[in-house]
Formats: C-alpha cells, structure tokens, sequence
C-alpha cells in the first residue's frame, strides 16, 4: 500500500520538473555542444597517443603535419563548443531565474494574501537566492550529461588499449559517486536550514529599518540590535556548518578523482613496462588519467548543486503553494454604494453595528486607538470574511461575496502608517499614472507647499520610505494618493496625526469639500475631521455608543469632550 507521500510529488520536484521541461530544447542543445566539448577534450590525449604511435613507426613528415592539423581541428572544436554551449545554457538560466522570480513578486502582489508563515525578508530571498539556485538546474543537467560522455569516451578509449584500464575507470568512477552521495545529501539539509536563517535574519534587517525612527526615539536600537546579532550568529553558525560540509565534500572529491587518476597512469605504466601496451597506448592513458579529473570533479559536484537547487525548490514552493487566506466571491458592488457593518465582532469589536449612507462623510471617533485599528483592518479585507463573526456590507451586498479586485476598487482604506516608496512624489500619489485628479488631491491633502519647494515639483525624487521627508510630509503625500484614488467608499485612518492644527483644519476642509457627494469614513480623534463630519458615531469598548454631530457631542457628552477637545 502506497502513502499519500508517494502517490503525490512533493511541490519542490514540481518546480524542478517544470523548470527542466520548459528548457528541454535549450538543454538538447547546450547538452550536445558540452558533450561535444567533452568529447573534444577527451580526443586530444587520445590524439596525442596516435600521433606518437605513428610518429615513431613511420617517421613522415607529411604525417606529422596531418596530426597537426589534427589537433588543430580538435581546438577549436574544444574552445566554439565550450563557448557556445556555456551561452545557450546560462541564457536558458537566468531567463528560468527571471521567471521563477517573477512567479514570487506575482504571489506576493495578489490581492488575496496566501496564508505562508513568512515575513517579507525571508520571501526576498526566496525571490532572488532560491530562484537563481533553483534555475542552476538547467545547467547542472547538461553539465552531468557531458562530464558522463567524458568518462565514457575514456573508459572506451582506455578499454580498447586494455580492457582492465577501461574497468578500472567504469568501476572507480561508480565508487566515487556512491561515497560522494551520501555528502551531498548532508549539504542539501544543511543548506536548506542556512537558507532559512539567512532569510530570518533578512526580515529582521527589514523590520528594524522599518522601525527604526521609533526605536531610536525610546531608546530601543541597542536591545534591537542584539536580537538582530542573535539571529546573525546562528545564521553564521549555520553557514559555517554548511562550508565545512562543502569542504569536506570538495576535498574528498579531490583526493578520489587524484586517486583514480594515479591507479590509471601506474597501471598503464605497469603494462607498458611489461609489454602489454605501446609507448603511444601510454601516452594516452598518462593523457586521459590527467584530463579525466576535470571531467571526474565536474561529475563529483553535480549531485551537490542538484541538493541544493532541491532545497531552494522546497522553499520556493512554500509560497508558490500555499493556499489564499480566502476565496473571494465574483460578485460587484454598485457605484455610489453605501457601508454597512452588522454585528462584527473581531479582535476589540464587540458586535459592532452601524451604516454610512452613500455620499456620506462619517466620522469615528475611537475612544481605544486598537479598535480602530481592528476596524480598518476589517474594512481593508486584511482580516478574511470568515475569520470574524457578523457581515460587512458593501452596496448590500456581503463582502464575502465580492471579488477582491472589486473590493479594491470601490473601498480603499489607507491606513496611517502608508508606506511611501522610492521613486518620485508623482509616482507616490499615481503609481498607476491614471488619475485624473491628482492636482485636486495635492491641493486637499495640503502638499502644495512640498511640490512648490522642489524645482522639479511633482517630479520632485524621494527616497525609499521617503526618508528625505518629514513625518508630516509623509503623512500627507499618503492623503494624497488616497484622495487621487477617487473611490466610491474611502476610509481613512488618523490621516492628519502628524500635521500641525492650522494644516489639519484645512485639510479637513478640503477633504470634505473634494469628497462632497461621495462615501467617507475617518477613523479619528481629530476635532477639525470630526467637525468636519456630517455625523459622528462614538466608538467606546467595541461598540457604538453615541451619534450626533461633533458640536452636539461637546456640549452634552463630557466623555466625548474629554476624549477629543484638544
């Protein structure tokens, strides 16, 4: 009886499979042209042989130049065929390299999250070290074809001088590659673990760079530093591991190739002194027993870097296989729609309930600051549909129902903590280079004074996670690329903490006034956005507790009062 382990491949062969089917004629090509190299490479001791052999029976002139030219002709065999199939082969490479890479990024960017317990530094690597290691397949079997027809063509040549010397090198090859084996698939485990703890510590990198403003600012950076040099070190640790391994790898390839090569050249020896073989017949095996521990070395590594291109397989798979968070529905909402939550309860929500009309600008006002962070996470389908009870509603109907991609497109929460990506201030307010709105959105968002600073305005460059920007400035190119969305539903989340209050009055005036006839939801403690507001809904231990206007709210809620009068 089979188990479930042999009746279905394992998703890492999966992707070795594809990747040497969809290569399959670059690798018929690049196979022939190195075997032809082998093969080349292999004739020239043999040529040497026969030239010798002839030259001491016949003593020609003319012949001598015909071996010549012989050899010759076996040079630039060697040296167009090597040339050309090292071009076909490592062109096949890295284009497989792109793909795989480019396979990773398109997981990543779905609009449904795949459920892979993996932060971003660690699919970083998976995108690039694990798919350039997974691609090198497509040179290591062409490689370990060729260095195979090496070894042959000696064992032949060498067996028609004597059949014990083409034996010895049939037998010492096998032998070679069983020990070498059984090494190989230490290095796979081993490399498979380094890769992981090289990725850790690459999402650690990435986390700390994220947060490093705060930490410097409480005084962090120290204690963040050594968890990063802890998870340095056992990736060190392991890396070391993996070079020791390799080393002993590498030299017992080594001493096994030499020893075979050493029992070819005395056994030829041997035989020629007794009698067995001609002085040419020794030149050739001498020739072949020291050309053929290139071929000998290139066989030995092959099993290596096939273990390796496995494990990164294995862990190119743990993204390409997972499964989505979710499975969205097709439906699609209706243009203008309203916004309805019935009995959500998730995280601090507490069946929360309420509705915002289409065309509505609504204020919520969030006595708990993770509340709201629990509701824009809802609201961003961030959270999958099932993983809370109650609905959301989008149009009446029920996100669950709607695509993703739908979703997207009609309600769009930007959070307060909005990345901002290198490249320029326009291609941060309309990475698509499709609003039509994005001079509106400047002016609401009150990053006019930012554009107008810089001679090259909009095309102004900012660095990665706008690092040549204040926090302020940050703050409101985030409002900006929202603004220039120009979706039915917005939700934006404490968009104005970090501006002063004579910019976050205006801004909450232009908000209103860009956003008139369309649905808005601010997540807020603001009092210029809660003013602004039609309404006012008091979010306070996970439900809503109050509704009016702000004004209303101030003069008969002390609690209101005391939580948003600045």
């Amino acid at each position: 009886m089979t188990t479930p382990d042999t009746q279905r491949p394992r998703p890492g062969s999966d992707i070795l499979r594809t990747a040497l089917r969809r290569n399959l004629g670059a690798m018929t090509w690049g196979t022939l042209l190195m075997g032809l190299y082998q093969a080349g490479e292999t004739a020239f001791p043999i040529a040497l042989g026969l030239i010798v052999e002839h030259a001491l029976r016949e003593r020609s002139p003319g012949a001598l130049a015909l071996s010549i030219a012989s050899l010759a002709v076996i040079i630039t065999t060697v040296s167009l065929s090597w040339r050309f199939g090292m071009r076909v082969l490592q062109k096949a490479n890295t284009t497989e390299a792109h793909r795989w890479r480019v396979r990773v990024a398109e997981c990543g960017l779905q609009p449904v999250a795949r459920d892979v317990d993996l932060k971003s530094g660690e699919v970083l690597t998976i995108a690039t070290e694990d798919a350039d290691q997974t691609a090198d397949i497509i040179e290591v079997v062409p490689l370990l074809i060729s260095s195979l027809v090496a070894v042959l063509v000696a064992a032949v040549a060498l067996g028609l001088a004597d059949v014990r010397l083409g034996l010895l090198v049939i037998v010492g090859t096998v032998a070679i590659l069983s020990t070498l084996s059984v090494l190989s698939k230490r290095i796979g485990a081993g490399t498979q673990e380094q890769q992981a703890r090289v990725a850790r510590a690459g999402a650690k990198v990435a986390d700390l760079i994220i947060g490093l403003r705060p930490l410097h600012g409480f005084g962090g950076n120290h204690a963040a530093f050594r968890s990063y040099r802890k998870v340095s070190t056992e990736a060190k640790q392991q890396a070391i591991t993996v070079a020791k391994v390799n080393g002993v790898y590498a030299g017992t390839a080594l001493a096994l190739n030499a020893v075979l090569a050493a029992a070819v050249t005395l056994t030829a020896g041997w035989m020629a002194f007794d009698g067995q073989i001609t002085i040419g017949e020794l030149v050739m095996a001498v020739g072949l027993a020291q050309f053929i521990m290139e071929p000998l070395k290139l066989f030995s590594e092959m099993p290596k870097y096939v273990m390796i291109a496995r494990a990164s397989a294995e862990r190119m798979a743990l993204v390409l296989t997972a499964p989505p968070v979710t499975t969205p529905g097709p439906g699609q909402p209706t243009a203008g729609a309203d916004l309805e939550i019935d009995c959500v309860r998730h995280g601090s929500l507490r069946r929360l309930k309420l509705r915002v009309s289409a065309g509505e600008f609504v204020a919520i006002a969030a006595y708990q600051p993770r509340a709201a962070a629990d509701l824009a996470s809802v609201l961003a389908v961030n959270v999958a549909p099932h993983a809370y009870e109650g609905v959301v509603r989008v149009g009446g109907q029920e996100l669950a129902d709607l695509s993703i991609e739908a979703v997207r497109e009609h309600l769009l929460v930007n959070p307060y903590d909005g990345e901002i990506f290198a490249g320029t201030l326009r291609t941060n307010i309309d990475p698509a280079g499709t609003s039509r709105s994005v001079p509106e959105a400047v002016e609401a968002s009150m990053l006019t004074d930012v554009v107008a600073l810089h001679r090259e305005g909009l095309d102004h460059a900012v660095r990665d996670r706008g690092a040549n920007l204040s926090g302020g400035q940050r703050q409101r190119l985030s409002l900006a690329r929202a603004l220039a969305a120009d979706t039915d539903i917005l939700v934006l989340h404490d968009p104005t903490t970090a501006v002063d209050a004579v910019t976050e009055q205006l801004i909450a005036r232009n908000v209103a006034k860009l956003r008139r006839g369309r649905t808005t939801v601010v997540l807020t403690s603001s009092p210029a956005l809660l003013d602004a507001a039609d309404r006012v809904l008091v979010l306070d231990e996970g439900v809503i507790t109050a509704e009016d206007t702000h004004r209303n709210l101030l003069a008969t809620d002390e609690a209101y009062c005391a939580a948003v009068a600045r």
